[in-house]
């Protein structure tokens, strides 16, 4: 099976020895990503709400450069610092995903890369 590297300016470098995303067959695998402005580096602080959209827009980014939208996304995990913050993050990634939701599971983790509040990662099905 050959692998393909995606890779945009218009989400986050990677922060460690991580792809931003990689194809393997009719999947693309997107790695965590988190509220970072892919544009200054600099990590948004504000409320959860703030940091969710942030981290979904560098996920569509990268969707996007696989020539795919989110509406192609299957499965999504995410990381969240506090659980507390649950309803908050949903209502945002329901903007994102209003239809055809994907599997997901949330998980409450004790710390997250640079210390954001959430952190999500995602699986595309590619169209043949």
């Amino acid at each position: 099976m050959n692998l393909e590297i995606i890779h945009t300016d218009k989400a986050p470098k990677a922060i460690g020895p991580y792809s931003q995303g990689v194809k393997a067959g009719q999947f693309l695998f997107i790695s965590g990503q988190i509220p970072m402005d892919p544009q200054t580096g600099e990590l948004i602080k504000d409320d959860i709400q703030a940091q969710t959209k942030q981290v979904l827009e560098n996920l569509q980014a990268i969707v996007s450069q696989a020539g795919c939208t989110l509406q192609d996304v299957v499965k999504t995990t995410i990381y969240l610092k506090d659980m507390n913050n649950f309803s908050l993050v949903n209502e945002i990634y329901a903007q994102y995903f209003p239809v055809n939701h994907p599997a997901r599971a949330c998980i409450e983790v004790s710390r997250l890369p640079k210390d954001v509040g959430v952190e999500i990662e995602a699986i595309v099905y590619l169209k043949g």
